[in-house]
């Protein structure tokens, strides 16, 4: 992958809190280590962090609590002041630019979706969609119509007159992803949007959110604590841990080549189907292509039921209907088996 391909580059990145934290990252002439940091009272959030993000894809870091990700997110938008580095967006560095050129960009560019709803409960959900366009200043009519269509996007349609309170957390959910998309944001951050939510009603909100990034086609870093959150949901992953990433890669690759003992322990109880893509097992495909068919990036696991008829094959294909290659019952039978 070439840098002209990335919408984000994130390089040398550290965020040091304590009251020498500049000198810290910047001289000694070489990467202080978390023992280095203790030893002169400082705290290394974010340690040095090299990532690439591409245009339209979704990126996913995560770690357990403590690890650094959400300071790493924050300081990705300039939320909060990184100590070093270099960050570029569109080509352009952040770490560069003026309190005003990062409002604008903000405003115009970035969509933020946290944790916790902050939604306005004196204003309604079209309001509260429409909050974000008043702000950059368009003009009423215009931004009526787009939060129209952001609520509707979201599967709200109908509530538009409705108060927070009078919503379910699914529901209030979706007004906040409505709300951050009205501004039709070219680089979008969700940092745990679904962790407060009920097990089922998560599951419901993964599903619409990949539902809208097929329609939409964002450039997304989605933070998350849930590795099959994750590997559901991402093209990529890099997982922290102290303040670093200590493995970046497709959730393939992190299941099954670790970079660590950590990356090891982190997804040693997820099973390979739910990982490994069809196109790893497919063979090629010699005769008539079967009827029944999957797409190429597929987990194995979705694989499984379609067996269910008795047959010995299925077509693999990107998504339309040239037959690509041949998907075996023994061949995902052997990978379900082995875990």
């Amino acid at each position: 992958m070439t840098s002209a391909e990335a919408k984000l580059i994130c390089r040398d990145v550290w965020k040091i809190f304590g009251s020498v934290a500049g000198d810290a990252a910047g001289t000694a002439g070489h990467r202080p280590t978390g023992e280095d940091l203790r030893a002169a009272g400082l705290v290394g959030a974010v340690r040095d962090v090299n990532l690439e993000v591409r245009a339209g894809e979704i990126f996913v870091i995560m770690g357990l609590s403590g690890s650094g990700k959400s300071t790493l997110v924050r300081c990705l938008s300039r939320l909060i002041e990184p100590t070093s580095g270099e960050i570029l967006f569109n080509g352009e560095n952040l770490l560069a630019a003026d309190e005003a050129r990062m409002i604008d960009i903000r405003r115009h560019q970035m969509g933020m979706v946290f944790q916790h709803f902050a939604l306005l409960p004196h204003l309604t959900v079209l309001d509260n969609v429409a909050f974000p366009l008043a702000i950059q200043g368009v003009a009423k009519a215009q931004r009526i119509e787009r939060a129209l269509g952001m609520i509707e996007l979201v599967g709200l349609a109908g509530r538009e007159a409705a108060y927070p309170r009078e919503l379910s957390g699914g529901q209030q959910q979706r007004v906040g992803i409505a709300r951050s998309l009205a501004v039709e944001p070219e680089l979008w951050f969700l940092d745990e949007p679904f962790s407060a939510l009920d097990p089922l009603i998560r599951r419901e909100m993964q599903d619409e959110f990949l539902r809208l990034q097929s329609v939409l086609k964002k450039t997304i870093v989605f933070i998350t604590h849930d590795f099959d959150e994750a590997i559901r949901l991402a093209d990529r992953i890099a997982i922290m841990k102290d303040g670093e990433i200590v493995q970046a890669g497709t959730p393939e690759d992190l299941v099954l080549s670790p970079a660590t003992p950590y990356v090891a322990e982190f997804t040693r109880s997820v099973a390979r189907a739910k990982v490994v893509k069809v196109v790893s097992l497919m063979q090629p495909a010699n005769g008539a292509a079967p009827v029944t068919r999957i797409r190429a990036n597929a987990p194995v696991a979705e694989a499984a039921p379609l067996f269910a008829r008795g047959e010995d094959a299925i077509g693999v294909t990107y998504g339309d209907d040239t037959v690509i290659g041949i998907l075996r019952r023994a061949d995902v039978v052997d990978m379900m088996m082995r875990g």
